[in-house]
């Protein structure tokens, strides 16, 4: 029996990788490559788990509002609300983030005082500026991979777990690709979806990294007194020190930290933990009672913080679906869409039309590029 030639093998089974693999079965045949026993072990399994259209900057606003009416029309979205908060010495961040987002498509109001204390209960008055944006949701991130999963799983694509890919190398007109400990497989062209190691896979099939740096984010949970509103909005700080949200009678709270790391499986440090809980009792009097869970994951960024999608232009065959940051969950039915009709070479379709595909470009970092500018 002649070896299998897949159209594309994307490494990487999280919500990029899954995401993509799904748009593109209708039209290719696939190979999905995962590392780890399970997909989603990363970034997707540890998501704070929310929606909210400022996230990730105007840059990526196109890709969020895109994606809006696919989660809420499959159910994948639970509305909550979210504030941006801050003291007196904010307010010139507060009125760059109103002018920041003007235009963009987002929905957002001033609150005073009196209306924002009556969404966060015991929120200390130093608290005192707000910015309401009413769209934030919830996602229901385990149902939307588990969506997507099943979308390839039923398109035909191939998914191997245990699948730690080794080299990648040009062979006879197409890609072999080695893994560790499941085989060796043969494609036309390799998707890198591999989250915060992306530059490594890059490096093995012979191209240039592209700059794409893992961060580490800390989530904790808390128990608190009293008990915290399931109806209160995610809150984060204007000036990016904390954000925090309740959960069946939690509080997930996080440091917002971004703290460079290699590619690992990534655990909370002590620092971090202490940190958040720090900064959460400067903006409330809620008694902590106990710290119940802990965790941190890696969101990988592109030096100008937007995601890339499309071929890398100096090496044919070789494609990105990389760099999404903390927002890779909250755009991933566009971002996927996308990146299909870009790999395919089709015409953007409604959920898509809004969408400048050139500014997510892998082009723009590349080295032919630079030596086309100098």
């Amino acid at each position: 029996m002649a070896e299998t030639i897949y159209d594309f093998a994307i490494v990487g089974a999280g919500m990029a990788g899954a995401s993509l693999a799904a748009e593109l079965a209708p039209f290719a045949n696939v190979l999905v490559l995962e590392a780890e026993d399970m997909p989603g072990y990363h970034a997707t399994g540890r998501s704070a788990a929310f929606w909210e259209e400022c996230y990730g900057g105007p840059g990526v606003v196109p890709l969020t509002l895109a994606s809006g009416n696919y989660l809420r029309d499959n159910g994948f979205l639970r509305k909550r609300g979210a504030l941006y908060i801050g003291r007196g010495e904010d307010r010139p961040s507060m009125d760059g983030f109103v002018e920041q987002f003007s235009g963009t498509g987002v929905t957002i109001e001033r609150l005073d005082r009196d209306r924002l204390s009556a969404k966060v209960p015991n929120i200390r008055p130093e608290w005192n500026d707000a910015i309401w944006e009413p769209a934030c949701a919830d996602i229901d991130v385990a149902g939307l991979h588990q969506h997507y999963l099943k979308a390839l799983k039923d398109g035909g694509v191939k998914l191997m777990c245990r699948a730690m890919v080794g080299a990648v190398d040009w062979e006879r007109g197409c890609w072999r690709i080695t893994t560790q400990s499941a085989g060796t497989y043969r494609a036309a062209r390799v998707v890198n979806a591999a989250g915060a190691w992306a530059d490594v896979i890059a490096q093995r099939a012979g191209a240039q990294p592209l700059g794409i740096e893992p961060k580490r984010r800390t989530v904790v949970q808390l128990r608190v007194d009293p008990v915290v509103p399931d109806d209160m909005p995610l809150v984060l700080d204007i000036s990016g020190g904390f954000y925090f949200k309740s959960d069946n009678g939690r509080l997930w709270l996080s440091p917002h930290d971004e703290t460079p790391s290699s590619p690992c499986d990534a655990a909370p440090e002590e620092i971090d933990v202490a940190l958040a809980i720090d900064r959460f009792e400067a903006v409330t009097d809620w008694r902590i009672l106990a710290v119940e869970r802990r965790w941190a994951g890696l969101r990988s960024f592109a030096p100008d913080r937007l995601p890339i999608y499309g071929p890398d232009p100096d090496v044919a065959g070789f494609d990105w679906f990389a760099g999404q940051g903390g927002f890779g969950i909250q755009t991933a039915p566009a971002a996927a869409r996308l990146g299909a009709q870009v790999l395919l070479e089709q015409s953007p379709d409604a959920l898509t039309r809004t969408i400048d595909t050139s500014n997510y470009a892998p082009a723009r970092f590349s080295a032919s590029k630079a030596r086309a500018a100098g």
